[in-house]
């Protein structure tokens, strides 16, 4: 609750680092009565013109009356907000409340007028986007609901941040004067236009790293090896297209070239005519700060922080590297690590090589995320060398490896991939995920254009690795890989599986479906493989044995048969080496291969070979990777681009070929996952509307209930109040009456009606008929009076059991639904049987919250008992439709009211016709100040 107190407290939770429209980032934050001169200065770099379109008059300067009212603010019925850069303002946007009559007002007025200005210098960068976002969740905090603004027809670019922010607006013109009227209740529209500012800032942002038209390494030594000189080595190696500059504080001062590269003292002393796009810095941690401090004032636009020493070796540098991103950001840039591998674009454009990786990798299809340098070593490894593994040579677009990824993160980088046209698949090695609420709605996204592979390393260890500051889950691995998937995510558990898979979507179409033709020279091996289908959910034919006599004249005949079947979804084709063959016949093998192929393009093509040295090689020489994407024209953004079953009968494809049927099976069986995945998401669900749903009603009760409570931690309601809340949504709880002796047992079974159920509400029995605190079917007093004594003699007296008297429900299934807000994952739905079996084998299944249609179907035939709820043995199959609808209720209770943090029916018996819930438990807390429906901003520096 607000008081009179904490009206003019600072609000430091409004404070927020942006990217803007150029990929640049500007700091947001409250002005104080310690802005003046700040203020002052920032109006002196304002045309006249902006001002008059700011005061609709000639306003050369403010007057001292001015400044004091433009930065005295109570933080409630008057607010005002800056956008900075190094410190210094860049625009500014205020709301002073008022009343119907337009006059200063306090609550419970719920109207405010608005009003923005912004530097000349900075207009077309998307600041005053940003701070319309931040304001308006300011006043919504605050208890403004709509915004009035008053803007001269002239000025068009204000009328038309207004109008593109997608809010529900009136529009009307008086006095010369256009007056916008608009509700700050975020509506579809308006979070779509949310979400796409966002992709196209943080997109623009990595691109600012990965196509940057100059380099200035710092901390190259004069001699070669150490970790700048490397750097700078690998840069020159790579054919870098743009320029290149050496800097080291202890060059003499009349060095002028390190190796043919252009010596610097300090970024400084580089000719102010030439723009710094990218420094790579190489200097020991403790004199990062120095560096920053002379890039930021030299306009370098964003780092890569190889240095380590942050919070990889503990506190003292956890500390150093919170200071290290503030000071970035103080100057608008965005850093890559600290501890970082570095980062790799192979456009013929670019040629960027600025990492420790030796040698440029060959350009490709493929993007590539690594938080480990060593892993992403590794990675390019496999992805670059013939032999081992997947083999044939294939190539990346972009890596870029994070390190502690104390800014940039793979968020960002994912937002790049959306709509990159040189990247087709994306792989990605985690070890921890910083905000998966975010990563989750970018990769449903992202997912629905190009695949997305996910390994997640240190995932079992309970804590995140050194280095990484991550939001606390409270939710096991499992149902966060859960969650993942159903965003469309490819999970996979090994590098080695994440390299088969990424691979294969890069060389091959998605397949239609599950139907897999197996067919090879080898029985075993095709046996083998026909197990390993069946194993992972494929749909195998019996193999085909081609025997190995088999030409390669026969191998393609049968490839184009089985490709001709419309039976047929995917083939595998296994091939076992002959005495005496050699490169001649691989390579006939090959181009019969990819020839066969070539008929039909929309279905992918597998190869398993044992020991056959020359037949992957050559199945990589049989085809090109196909062409690029051709560009977008200037006036768009570039689409996204297909994921490769959209693959036209005219492009030339490889073939992967994998040492084991597992790996290639196991790959194959993702990619029918995510094709299936792609085909839902076509036709999304739908949040259907109930009947018996009174929103208003349970934001009043829940605004009431927890006025009652001063703990910020939240409050566990009593039974009466959370059937009275869930009532508001259509959820009917059935009534309980307390027992606390036999006589008020028989007297609650009189008010509720025979046959009734004693059961105990103790904490530890709860639940837990297996331990004896139910008895069912109790038809008269005497069976409950019986009861009631046997229960109180085998477990204990009636203060510790707490007994309830509960009227009997129709026969049914026992289930559970439950909904939580996780702190990382954001709000979680969750499935599955009672009893303590389900619980011990962890089958629940799980959807973030709104739930569809379509996912409460999903969520109810997912658990591995499922079939219980749909006739298993002979049983009558239990009323389904009704357990969806309450599934959506509660997703909807959920979703409306973010106080609600935890809701548990337990049990739901769903009979053959309708359900009954027999209990009900709901905890309510205050909702947090920002979530992922707030304004954009870039995560806390930790």
């Amino acid at each position: 609750m607000e008081t009179p107190s904490d009206r003019h407290a600072y609000p430091a939770h409004w404070e927020a680092d942006v990217v803007l429209r150029d990929g640049g980032t500007a700091r947001i934050r409250p002005i104080t009565t310690e802005d003046a001169e700040r203020l002052t200065s920032f109006y002196e770099q304002v045309s006249d013109e902006s001002k008059y379109y700011r005061f609709f008059a000639p306003y050369p300067r403010l007057s001292d009356k001015d400044v004091h009212r433009f930065t005295h603010h109570d933080y409630v019925d008057r607010v005002g907000l800056a956008a900075t850069v190094g410190g210094e303002f860049i625009a500014t946007v205020r709301y002073d409340r008022i009343d119907a009559t337009g006059r200063p007002a306090s609550t419970p007025a719920d109207e405010a007028e608005v009003a923005f200005l912004v530097q000349d210098a900075h207009q077309g960068r998307g600041v005053a986007s940003a701070l319309l976002e931040h304001v308006a969740a300011v006043a919504r905090e605050r208890g403004i609901r709509r915004f009035a603004a008053e803007v001269l027809p002239a000025n068009t670019k204000m009328i038309k941040v207004f109008t593109d922010a997608g809010y529900t607006q009136k529009r009307s013109f008086e006095d010369g004067v256009v007056r916008l009227e608009f509700d700050l209740e975020p509506t579809e529209a308006s979070l779509a236009v949310q979400r796409a500012r966002e992709q196209r800032a943080e997109a623009r942002s990595v691109q600012r790293l990965l196509a940057p038209g100059s380099v200035a390494v710092i901390g190259v030594g004069r001699t070669p090896g150490g970790v700048g000189r490397s750097v700078l080595d690998n840069l020159k190696d790579a054919g870098f297209t743009g320029r290149l500059y050496a800097v080291n504080k202890a060059f003499p001062e009349d060095l002028t070239e390190i190796d043919g590269v252009p010596a610097h003292r300090c970024v400084r002393d580089i000719d102010p005519a030439d723009q710094v796009d990218l420094a790579v810095v190489a200097v020991p941690a403790p004199h990062v700060p120095d560096v920053v401090a002379e890039c930021g004032e030299r306009g370098v636009q964003g780092l890569i922080v190889v240095s380590a020493g942050y919070a990889e070796s503990g506190a003292e540098g956890r500390e150093r590297q919170r200071a290290l991103v503030r000071q970035a950001r103080t100057y608008g840039m965005r850093i890559v690590g600290p501890n970082a591998f570095g980062v790799v674009n192979t456009s013929s454009d670019v040629r960027l090589n600025a990492s420790l990786a030796p040698e440029m990798p060959r350009p490709g299809r493929i993007g590539l995320f690594a938080q480990s340098g060593a892993i992403g070593i590794a990675l390019l490894a496999r992805l670059h060398r013939r032999g081992g593994g997947v083999t044939g040579a294939t190539g990346i677009s972009t890596f870029v490896s994070a390190g502690n990824r104390a800014d940039v993160s793979g968020n960002d980088v994912l937002q790049y991939w959306y709509d990159d046209p040189d990247t087709d698949v994306a792989l990605m090695y985690l070890e921890s995920i910083g905000n998966p609420r975010k990563f989750t709605r970018l990769a449903r996204r992202a997912a629905e254009a190009k695949p997305l592979v996910v390994v997640q390393g240190a995932r079992h260890s309970g804590i995140a690795p050194t280095g990484h500051a991550v939001r606390a889950t409270r939710l096991p691995y499992a149902t966060v890989s859960a969650l993942l998937r159903q965003a469309g995510v490819i999970r996979v558990e090994t590098i080695t599986e994440l390299v088969d898979t990424g691979l294969l979507l890069a060389r091959q179409p998605l397949p239609a479906g599950p139907r897999v033709a197996i067919l090879g020279n080898s029985e075993s091996l095709g046996l083998l493989t026909y197990d390993v289908c069946l194993s992972e959910g494929l749909r195998p034919k019996p193999p085909r044995d081609l025997t190995t006599a088999a030409s390669a004249a026969d191998f393609r005949a049968a490839l184009e048969e089985a490709l001709a079947d419309d039976k047929t979804d995917s083939v595998v084709v296994t091939a076992m080496p002959a005495v005496g063959e050699g490169p001649t016949e691989d390579a006939e093998l090959a181009a019969a291969l990819s020839a066969a192929a070539a008929t039909a393009p929309t279905k992918p093509v597998l190869v398993v070979h044992v020991e056959l040295g020359g037949l992957a090689e050559a199945l990589s020489a049989a085809a090109s990777t196909g062409p690029n994407a051709p560009d977008a024209p200037d006036s768009q953004p570039p689409r996204p681009v297909p994921a490769s079953a959209e693959t036209s009968e005219d492009t030339p494809r490889l073939i992967p070929a994998y040492p084991a049927a597992e790996r290639a099976v196991r790959a194959l069986a993702e990619v029918v996952k995510y094709a299936q995945w792609r085909r839902d998401a076509a036709e999304p669900g739908k949040v259907p509307e109930y009947d018996g749903v009174d929103e208003a009603a349970a934001a009043a009760l829940i605004t009431e209930l927890l006025a009652k409570e001063d703990d910020p931690r939240g409050v566990e309601l009593v039974p009466e109040d959370a059937r009275a809340l869930l009532s508001h949504y259509g959820v009917s709880v059935r009534e309980t009456l307390p027992a606390p002796d036999a006589d008020h047992a028989v007297g609650a079974a009189h008010t509720l009606g025979y046959p009734v159920a004693l059961k105990t509400t103790a904490p530890h029995l709860r639940h837990r008929a297996d331990l004896g605190g139910v008895r069912l079917d109790l038809a008269d007093e005497t069976d409950l009076r019986r009861a009631y004594e046997e229960l109180t003699e085998q477990l204990g007296g009636p203060a510790e059991l707490r007994p309830v008297v509960q009227s009997m429900a129709p026969r049914g299934v026992d289930t559970v639904v439950r909904a939580v807000i996780d702190p990382a994952a954001g709000a979680v739905l969750s499935f599955g049987l009672a009893g303590a079996a389900s619980e011990l084998l962890g089958d629940t299944a799980h959807r973030l919250i709104p739930v569809t249609d379509q996912d409460a179907q999903g969520i109810i035939r997912s658990i591995k008992t499922a079939p219980i709820l749909f006739g298993w043995r002979g049983a009558a199959p239990v009323d389904t439709p009704a357990l969806e609808e309450l599934l959506q209720r509660v997703s909807r209770l959920v979703d409306d009211h973010p106080e609600v943090v935890g809701v548990a029916l337990e049990p739901v018996v769903v009979a053959p016709y309708g359900l009954t819930v027999l209990g009900a438990s709901v905890r309510l807390a205050p909702p947090p100040a920002r979530d992922d429906l707030g304004p954009r901003t870039l995560p806390v520096a930790y």
